[in-house]
């Protein structure tokens, strides 16, 4: 086994310590009696305690979530349908245009998304609110899904799809019962991301959202802009802990499967 030298150790956790000692700094703090997030205090959990008590945030968090669900379960049925006709219907007319949309989004800015949605919602005349948030997530995300469908659906074997229709079944039938349970993971990962996506989306939903819908990160930076309060670090810590219960858990459980697989 190769020994990790001096310096690749020293640049790994320089590395780790520029990615999470600022969030440990944060977690720390946010248990810091003080309002002050910069001086300590002592021990405390009061500011978690009035975190649940902020029913602004509690609100911004509860359309946050609505529109993440939303919108990443129709940009994965939506980026499911791009990434198939992408790549099982080979060469028609309109597909450069076709994948150019898909992949546009992708490497436009945000503000340039954002500002397009914006004026196309009042030239429709469509008032600003989870509506029109969840349209917007859907329309950048889906180009991610079908982004991740793609590269799984490339690498599956088409005749498996020909062998079902071959036995009598229908095109969908074969997708239902072939394709599908094939790209599964790649279709849940391309679902989880968009989720993820919408979660943390502050640009584009600062355009498209309205006084009666205000997701967390807009709250979270209207906020912050007055200055750090605690509340912010303890919102911050839950987050943190979700994220990391989330990743253990598909850990174990892709861990587990891979198990069962090379004991059949």
């Amino acid at each position: 086994m190769r020994r990790l030298s001096l310096f690749n150790a020293s640049s790994l956790t320089l590395g780790f310590a520029f990615l999470y000692l600022p969030m440990l700094i944060l977690i720390i703090y946010s248990f810091n009696e003080s309002r002050l997030v910069t001086v300590w205090a002592g021990f405390s959990t009061k500011w978690y305690g009035e975190l649940l008590r902020n029913e602004l945030f509690l609100e911004a968090a509860w359309v946050t979530l609505r529109v993440a669900l939303i919108s990443s379960t129709i940009a994965t049925v939506l980026g499911v349908m791009a990434a198939y006709v992408l790549v099982r219907c080979g060469r028609f007319l309109g597909r450069t245009l076709f994948s150019g949309l898909i992949y546009a989004p992708l490497v436009m800015p945000e503000v340039i998304i954002g500002l397009s949605l914006l004026l196309l919602f009042i030239g429709i005349g469509l008032d600003r609110g989870i509506l029109t948030i969840v349209l917007a997530h859907t329309t950048f995300s889906m180009c991610f899904v079908s982004v991740v469908v793609s590269a799984r659906l490339s690498m599956f074997d088409q005749s498996l799809e020909e062998a079902a229709l071959d036995l009598g079944s229908t095109q969908w039938q074969a997708f239902q019962l072939v394709t599908l349970p094939n790209i599964a993971p790649a279709v849940i990962s391309g679902w989880l991301l968009a989720f993820t996506l919408s979660l943390d989306d502050l640009v584009i939903a600062s355009f498209t959202s309205g006084p009666a819908a205000t997701t967390l990160p807009i709250r979270v930076w209207s906020s912050i802009r007055l200055g750090v309060s605690p509340e912010i670090n303890a919102l911050s810590t839950l987050l943190i802990g979700m994220v990391t219960i989330g990743v253990i858990t598909a850990s174990l459980v892709s861990k587990r499967a891979l198990i069962q697989k090379t004991t059949e």
